[in-house]
């Protein structure tokens, strides 16, 4: 662990856990410990800017663009997709709950035409956000135990997708997302109404106090190439180095907390009173999707 920082007692107990553990037998155990204990707040942030990267791809933009789903939807899709993430990974991505949540999601893909490289590569936006958020502000580095877990769960989650040639490590996904954005990342007015419309969910479902600042902070947060891509505009630049350096800040901070006790769980705003795995999905197909000739798909 090389030297430790000043700490609160216990806070590193489950990075002890975790090298513990194998990533190729126990990759469930130790995504569960990352995301849900050590990071969760980190690895819904990341995942967060790593979901409008997705818009720098012109052809997933314009699928996007038309269904309205972040316009007239928006937190629904917001909830939706969390929920559907949470149910394959809470009981493990080989449970049998975890099928159901991933036959669910084939389904409602099954209506789009969808390459094997665009879901390849929506699926390391998945990977390489929450990664790279942690790398940048989060309170410790990540374990390569980590790192080799989340990518096995990440991986075994496309296959039940039905996605093709996959890579099996982080570092295989970081090398298919920049490839993919070398090649295909480019502004487009889609791409900046899929922004401004995601920035407009995130402040709906962010505590009151922080959302008139909550679209300079997201720009802020961006990369130069996710953020002209997106047709954003640039934040001064004392701006930006000062979220940046509250978000370090704050990972620094953490390490005098104690560890958390309960595992995180999203609170869905769609479903106040509890969801069942029927309601996820768009509205204008969840009759179909609900009914016996709507409910065969792999996985």
């Amino acid at each position: 662990m090389g030297v430790l920082k000043l700490h609160a007692p216990g806070r590193y107990a489950n990075l002890r856990r975790i090298q513990s553990l194998d990533p190729e037998v126990d990759h469930d155990e130790i995504l569960r410990l990352t995301a849900r204990h050590e990071f969760p707040w980190d690895y819904v942030q990341g995942t967060g800017i790593a979901f409008m990267r997705d818009y720098g791809i012109p052809s997933i933009a314009d699928l996007l663009d038309r269904t309205r789903e972040f316009e007239d939807h928006g937190v629904k899709r917001y909830d939706d997709t969390i929920l559907i993430g949470d149910e394959a990974t809470l009981d493990g991505i080989d449970s049998p709950r975890s099928h159901a949540a991933l036959r669910r999601l084939n389904r409602i893909h099954g209506h789009y035409d969808i390459t094997n490289e665009e879901f390849a590569y929506v699926l390391a936006t998945t990977i390489v956000g929450p990664v790279r958020w942690i790398d940048a502000y989060g309170w410790r580095p990540l374990d390569p135990r980590e790192l080799a877990a989340i990518a096995t769960v990440t991986t075994r989650f496309g296959e039940l997708m039905g996605i093709k040639g996959l890579p099996t490590t982080y570092d295989g996904y970081l090398a298919l997302l920049v490839d993919t954005e070398r090649k295909h990342f480019a502004r487009t007015p889609a791409a900046t109404r899929l922004a401004e419309s995601s920035i407009r969910i995130a402040r709906e479902v962010s505590p009151a106090p922080l959302r008139p600042l909550l679209r300079r902070v997201t720009i802020a947060v961006m990369d130069e190439p996710l953020r002209e891509a997106l047709g954003l505009p640039r934040q001064p630049r004392w701006f930006v180095h000062a979220v940046r350096g509250g978000l370090r800040l704050r990972g620094r901070m953490l390490r005098l907390a104690p560890p958390r006790r309960t595992a995180y769980v999203h609170r869905p705003l769609t479903y106040p009173h509890g969801h069942r795995l029927e309601d996820l999905g768009p509205l204008s197909m969840l009759d179909h999707l609900n009914s016996p000739h709507g409910k065969s798909a792999h996985a």
